[in-house]
């Protein structure tokens, strides 16, 4: 069997500095009454994720491949492959400003040259290290980076000695109104990340190639549902520690005392270490973010999904200098994280819908395509995150 470990991968990708951000400032404004939208995302994630693991696994194809053989119209396939373009570059785009903006926070907070400095280093840093092709090892040492800062903030919680009969009644009294709709959606689209589903199944459709379906479906779903959940439960933590530091208290959160989250145990090093792992959870994301875009569009335009060819190369090289761009332009930094994992989640309909209808397409093996009960999930998760975003729109329209 394949040493697969994408699962993984596609939790490290969300448990990025946007995650850490977001996790943190819905803690720290809302407490414990969001996390009815985090328990949503990690089972609507589980999935999604599923089937494009399935796609891959079972026709050896990416997700983008499959979405533009929906049919022989010429037509209605060019304007598939403008959809991905759009949907996943832009997406990504977006994502990888949230990546860079993030672990340039962390940054400035130990050498404070300026975050815009910082995400234009960052951003050259991660294309280097595409441009080397050794991106696997590195993504492996910055996930262990990851886990060990979620390590800190389990015991950071503990130490801090949260009320949980606090949190246990905000869980049980969920809000959802004008002053909570785009929090809802980052929290949605910093967990169910589009560009994941493209990723995932590039990454399975490759390491199970030539092996037994039946036995790769159920090894990468065991081990998707583990590292998917896992990821939850290190977001869940950042929301209780934010929470517990910030939550009702005089000083709001901001770019510049979010480390103070780890002050309880680590004290005057809290700032190096929450600076070390935001560089590492951005680091992960802004490889990953690219290198699924590049995926994406070279499956939709035919080409070679090879890390060494020029196209391949200049699709995550363009992710990353709008990344760049975007990061530099002077937005305040947290505001443009939550915003760019609140496009995401309004992108996220779009591909999904795509799944749905590849995954029932005959072209997909019978054992492979979606099940009733798994149309009827997927089908509730769009329509939930449709709503929201109509909400959201119609807000934005209303004053």
């Amino acid at each position: 069997m394949s040493k697969d470990k994408s699962g993984f991968i596609i939790a490290a990708a969300f448990i990025g500095p946007g995650t850490v951000t977001t996790a943190s400032l819905a803690g720290a404004q809302f407490g414990f009454h969001l996390v009815w939208a985090l328990l949503f995302s990690v089972v609507a994630t589980m999935i999604l994720q599923d089937m494009a693991a399935r796609l891959g696994i079972g026709t050896g194809q990416s997700l983008a491949h499959c979405l533009v053989s929906l049919t022989d119209n010429r037509f209605v396939k060019k304007i598939s492959i403008v959809l991905i373009i759009s949907a996943i570059g832009i997406g990504n785009a977006a994502y990888e400003s949230g990546n860079l903006t993030g672990a340039a926070i962390g940054l400035h907070s130990i050498a404070p040259i300026g975050v815009s400095v910082w995400a234009g280093l960052l951003g050259l840093i991660a294309a280097a290290l595409l441009y080397s092709g050794k991106y696997k090892l590195i993504e492996s040492v910055l996930v262990s980076l990851v886990g060990l800062m979620a390590l800190v903030f389990v015991v950071t919680l503990i130490v801090a000695r949260p009320d949980f009969a606090t949190m246990t009644a905000q869980l049980f009294a969920p809000r959802f109104d004008a002053h909570t709709t785009t929090m809802v959606l980052a929290l949605i689209g910093t967990t169910i990340v589009p560009y994941n589903l493209f990723l995932h199944a590039s990454l399975v459709a490759q390491a199970y190639r030539g092996q037994n379906q039946a036995i790769a479906i159920r090894a990468c779903r065991r081990q998707s549902a583990f590292a998917i959940g896992f990821g939850g439960f290190i977001t869940l933590v950042i929301v209780a520690t934010a929470m517990t530091a910030f939550f009702g208290q005089a000083m709001a959160l901001s770019a510049a005392n979010m480390s103070e989250q780890l002050a309880p145990v680590l004290g005057d090093k809290a700032t190096w270490f929450f600076g070390a792992g935001m560089l590492a959870a951005g680091l992960t994301s802004a490889i990953t973010a690219p290198l699924a875009a590049a995926y994406a569009i070279c499956g939709a335009l035919g080409k070679p999904a090879d890390l060494h060819t020029p196209f391949f190369k200049t699709i995550w090289g363009l992710v990353i200098a709008t990344g760049i761009i975007v990061a530099s332009a002077g937005f305040k930094p947290l505001s443009a994280i939550v915003f760019a994992q609140a496009a995401n989640a309004l992108l996220l309909p779009v591909v999904a819908v795509f799944l749905l209808a590849v995954m029932n397409q005959k072209t997909v093996p019978a054992a492979y395509r979606n099940t009733p009960v798994s149309n009827l999930f997927g089908g509730l998760t769009v329509a939930f995150i449709l709503g929201l975003a109509g909400n959201k729109m119609l807000q934005l329209f209303t004053g």
